[in-house]
């Protein structure tokens, strides 16, 4: 699509250059508009998934992308991950209906620098987009709080945190590999955490390429020599 470009910023920069993604056309379109009001900010693509996020980031280079996080073939979480990773002068400021610990962690983990519910108003996005530029944070008050409970909840506990997967597996992969060895078929675990079949085959590449793996009988032995999974009548440690 074409860009469309808000207003200049007070300080007289260039507007920020954005790419708006989220598979709700009637959602995406509103905040594209409500974007083409705002002061510094330039539009200048939208998508309808993860998949079309990272061809976007790839021909547009934005400067942020407003990405939403549940979203069919690609997830917000998992496009998050590729953009930071093959463009990371790109950042991502999640925008999203939901402010949940299982939405808000998995995104700031993979790379996310800004994250905001889709209440927000457009000063709030106007400040995110201009935080996460300058190498702030871009959280709303609501999230800064949420952020701050979760630490307060877990500083007891700190010795008892899970040790980091095998083999530089990152968590959502180690939980991919569970699941195998609970037996689920690619299907079921793309139910199991609500994203697409393509991004469950992803993690499994990905997996098996850092493992050495070549099959799935040897993933279940794996993940129970590691301990990320339960042998029938036996106990994880």
């Amino acid at each position: 699509m074409s860009g469309v470009r808000g207003a200049e910023s007070d300080a007289g920069r260039p507007p920020a250059r954005v790419v708006v993604v989220d598979d709700q056309t009637v959602v995406r379109e509103g905040i594209v508009m409500l974007l083409g009001l705002l002061p510094g900010i330039e539009v200048v693509g939208a998508g309808g998934d993860g998949e079309q996020a990272l061809t976007l980031v790839a021909e547009l280079d934005p400067d942020v992308v407003l990405m939403d996080l549940r979203m069919p073939r690609c997830d917000g979480v998992e496009a998050t991950r590729r953009i930071r990773a093959e463009h990371p002068g790109t950042q991502i400021v999640v925008l999203t209906t939901y402010a949940d610990d299982e939405s808000l962690f998995p995104a700031l983990k993979a790379g996310a620098r800004g994250y905001l519910t889709k209440d927000a108003g457009g000063d709030e996005i106007v400040r995110a987009v201009e935080d996460v530029l300058s190498g702030d944070a871009g959280l709303s008050p609501r999230i800064q709080r949420r952020l701050l409970e979760r630490l307060s909840q877990s500083e007891p506990s700190v010795a008892k945190e899970p040790k980091e997967p095998p083999d530089g597996l990152t968590a959502r992969e180690a939980e991919v590999l569970a699941l195998i060895a609970d037996g689920l078929s690619n299907q079921e675990i793309a139910r199991a955490l609500q994203v697409s079949t393509a991004t469950v085959k992803t993690h499994i590449n990905n997996l098996f390429a850092k493992t050495g793996l070549k099959d799935r009988a040897q993933a279940v032995r794996y993940a129970y020599r590691h301990g990320l999974a339960k042998p029938p009548g036996a106990s994880l440690t």
